[in-house]
């Protein structure tokens, strides 16, 4: 299976902030925001990835994680010009994609919660079908929204419904087979001139061959992409490092426990964020 970042768009809510930064390298509490979706497919044992960014805003990603070597993992990257729907991230994967099954997962997106290792897990056991989540919010009108029966068939996803069947949203982490990218090929632009993820979605449910994973109450879901949500979440990371004493989304922890870098190769990391608490949690947590 190989993994799609997309940190693409303008991040024009986060005005004037995002006028000299991309987004997704703003941090959130003491990592860079794209730390956080790169975790999530290498929990997933992901080790091939893409990271789609706009012509712009690529060098600060190259200059950050390199060809992600340090990791233990294979960046590439790709252009997307102008914001044309998430759909458009497997028109741009193409290549890179080939022959293999795909996840795809947002640049501004946060997964946190015990158990998810396991989901992700299951997602990639199903790959003769798509997986999506579902996960309960207060305002669905704002997301594509997913309706199920008890066994959590899916019976309908709408974009952004003013009347929402469900409270629960689809989160921006996706598991396709292969065959997503021809169906990408297939999907016309929505209204607002977007290939939606929401239509790729559609088509896989008239297939029958999409599957629903509910994020429950031991989970969280944060959207930074907004001042205020971007607040919310570094609080957040903050308390749960703070309290337990452990990192979320650290990439070269992640790469030693999977044996994908030496243990030489992460004390290199941690005496280079010497200065930081995270290169001290490194150091401290993984000294011989």
């Amino acid at each position: 299976m190989k993994g799609i970042v997309l940190a693409g768009g303008y991040g024009t809510r986060l005005n004037p902030v995002t006028k000299g930064v991309s987004k997704q390298l703003i941090p959130v509490y003491d990592k860079p925001m794209i730390y956080y979706p790169l975790s999530v497919l290498m929990l997933a044992g992901i080790k091939e990835v893409l990271l789609i960014s706009t012509p712009t805003d690529l060098p600060g990603y190259q200059r950050l994680l390199d060809d992600g070597s340090q990791f233990g993992i294979h960046i590439q990257y790709a252009e997307q010009k102008a914001p044309k729907g998430l759909a458009e991230a497997f028109l741009i994967g193409e290549e890179f994609i080939a022959n293999d099954s795909v996840c795809l997962i947002l640049g501004d997106n946060i997964f946190y919660g015990d158990g998810l290792v396991s989901l992700l897990q299951e997602a990639i056991n199903n790959l003769n079908k798509a997986t999506i989540f579902g996960y309960t919010v207060k305002d669905p009108q704002r997301y594509g929204v997913v309706e199920f029966d008890s066994d959590e068939k899916v019976l309908s996803i709408e974009e952004k419904p003013e009347l929402p069947k469900s409270d629960k949203a689809v989160v921006g982490l996706y598991f396709y087979p292969n065959e997503v990218k021809e169906i990408a090929k297939e999907i016309k632009p929505s209204e607002r001139g977007e290939l939606e993820i929401t239509a790729v979605n559609q088509h896989f449910l008239k297939l029958g061959k999409l599957k629903l994973k509910i994020l429950g109450r031991g989970f969280a879901w944060l959207d930074t992409g907004t001042h205020e949500s971007l607040i919310q979440a570094g609080q957040f990371i903050h308390t749960v490092e703070k309290r337990q004493g452990l990192k979320v989304g650290c990439l070269e922890e992640i790469a030693f426990e999977k044996d994908w870098i030496t243990h030489d190769q992460l004390i290199k990391a941690a005496e280079e964020y010497i200065q930081t608490d995270y290169g001290k949690y490194l150091f401290e947590r993984f000294k011989t």
